[in-house]
């Protein structure tokens, strides 16, 4: 057992901790303690309930740092919440089912979600808001546009470096496709994208927003037999969300306009 620091100053004290904690590294419990003492002393805490407060902090803000790295490392484009989404100004979708997905059941069963709708009706916002909340609940996240997606899978098999960068993508619990549809993909690019959503399929979760309907799909995958195909890997088991044609963006606006 080592020896115990008897008689330490409190300047000396707070040298210690100060020094352990960087060796430990514990920003939160260095950065906390002093207030903390200061306070356990006021309230006249237990040496245990002094001790408790500091770790909670430590785990709590460690917590809240491991969340935002998820965040970063997802690649949204910007920041959406659900506490934001407006849903007074789109009826389709209904609150209820949309806190439901917040819980991430779903994202740990490995299932599809689809949202379908028109430009402006909240597809993207709730795709980036629920993989938000996929990565605050501690699932690996990752968000793409459909078309870079494709891209990066074509360049991918040109550089022979195909299986690895499928495997990449194969590997992140909830994989956010966005914008899928809004341009028509060559057999070449539908058929690697499907390879993606086989590689995922009933393991990993892949959400996907659409302004097409799926009877609409044939536009963006030519192919019928292979369009077929990755209709049924995004709707066996899945959450959809058909968001509506009606832009309340477009409404905003117009309203903003008619005020001014």
């Amino acid at each position: 057992m080592s020896e115990r620091h008897r008689g330490l100053t409190e300047q000396a004290a707070d040298a210690a901790v100060d020094t352990a904690c960087r060796v430990l590294r514990l920003p939160t419990i260095r950065g906390q303690y002093s207030a903390t003492a200061d306070a356990a002393e006021r309230e006249q805490m237990t040496y245990r309930g002094f001790l408790a407060e500091l770790l909670m902090a430590e785990c709590e803000d460690r917590d809240r740092r491991r969340s935002e790295r998820r965040i970063k490392s997802a690649g949204f484009p910007r920041q959406k919440y659900l506490r934001d989404f407006d849903f007074d100004a789109n009826p389709n979708v209904t609150p209820a089912t949309v806190h439901t997905l917040a819980t991430c059941e779903w994202v740990r069963k490995g299932q599809p979600l689809c949202l379908i709708g028109d430009s402006g009706t909240g597809k993207s916002h709730l795709l980036i808001a629920l993989g938000t909340e996929a990565a605050m609940a501690g699932f690996r996240v990752r968000y793409v546009l459909a078309a870079k997606l494709v891209n990066e899978l074509v360049e991918a098999a040109d550089d022979k470096q195909l299986t690895k960068t499928i495997a990449r993508y194969g590997r992140v619990d909830l994989l956010c496709i966005d914008e899928l549809g809004y341009m028509e993909l060559d057999r070449r690019g539908a058929e690697l994208l499907f390879q993606v959503l086989t590689e995922r399929e009933e393991k990993n979760s892949v959400a996907i927003a659409s302004n097409e309907s799926f009877s609409g799909w044939t536009k963006t995958f030519t192919d019928p037999r292979l369009c077929g195909a990755i209709v049924d890997r995004l709707t066996f088991g899945s959450n959809i969300i058909e968001t509506g044609t009606d832009s309340y963006r477009l409404a905003q606006t117009r309203a903003q306009l008619a005020d001014g």
